[in-house]
C-alpha cells in the first residue's frame, strides 16, 4: 500500500469522493472484506460489494486473497493509499495555472501549489510504477515576523539568497543535468492551525 496516492483521472476522483465510497476507502486503510467493512459503516454487505467493485475497477482498492466465510469465499480488499490527494489535472483545461493568474495574488499562490501537486504527482505515479524513487527536497517551517517591514526586509534577503544559489549551482550546459523546479511561498497561518515544531 502506497503512503498517498495522486489521483489524476477524472473517474477516480469522482469514485474516491463519492461518500458512501470514501467511507470505504476509509475503512479499508489495512484489509478487510465486504462483510467487515458493511458492519463498521452501517450499509448492507450487498451495497457495500457494489462500491467495492466500482473501486477496484479504477484502481482505488486490490484484491489480496479470498477467505473461507460460511461456506463461501469473500474476497478480502485494500485501499490503493492510506490517504489521497486530488491533482488539478482531473480538472484538465479548467485546472489553475500560474501563467493565468496576477503574479502578486493570493491566486498566484495557490497555481503554483496546483502546479507543484500536478507535476509531482504525476512524476511520483511514473516512478512508482517503474518501481523507482522520485528524488525531491522540501522544507517546511514557521516564522512570526514582528511587522510587516520585518516580513520585507526577510523576504528580499530570502529572493538575494535564492538568487545566488541557483546562479552558483546552475549549469545550463552539463551534459547529464536534470532541470529542477524550486518554488518558495509564504502566507499567514489560519487561525485554526495547531502549533508545529519548528524547523526543517
Amino acid at each position: 500500500m502506497r503512503e498517498l496516492q495522486v489521483i489524476e483521472e477524472p473517474e477516480q476522483a469522482i469514485a474516491a469522493l463519492e461518500p458512501m465510497r470514501a467511507r470505504i476507502l476509509a475503512e479499508l486503510g489495512r484489509p478487510g472484506t465486504a462483510t467487515g467493512v458493511a458492519a463498521a459503516i452501517g450499509a448492507s454487505r450487498q451495497k457495500v460489494n457494489y462500491h467495492l467493485r466500482q473501486l477496484e475497477a479504477c484502481g482505488l482498492v486490490r484484491f489480496i486473497e479470498e477467505r473461507p466465510r460460511r461456506g463461501l469465499l469473500e474476497r478480502v480488499m485494500v485501499a490503493s493509499a492510506r490517504s489521497y490527494v486530488l491533482s488539478p489535472e482531473v480538472l484538465r483545461d479548467n485546472a489553475a495555472r500560474p501563467e493565468r493568474v496576477d503574479r502578486l495574488s493570493a491566486s498566484y499562490l495557490i497555481a503554483l501549489a496546483a502546479r507543484l501537486v500536478r507535476e509531482v504527482g504525476h512524476l511520483m505515479n511514473t516512478a512508482d510504477a517503474a518501481g523507482k524513487s522520485l528524488p525531491t527536497l522540501a522544507i517546511d517551517t514557521e516564522i512570526r515576523f514582528a511587522s510587516a517591514r520585518e516580513r520585507a526586509a526577510f523576504t528580499e534577503e530570502l529572493a538575494q539568497a535564492i538568487t545566488g544559489l541557483a546562479a552558483r549551482y546552475h549549469d545550463e550546459r552539463a551534459p547529464h543535468g536534470r532541470r529542477h523546479r524550486l518554488i518558495v511561498g509564504a502566507h499567514p497561518m489560519p487561525a485554526s492551525s495547531p502549533p508545529t515544531a519548528k524547523g526543517t
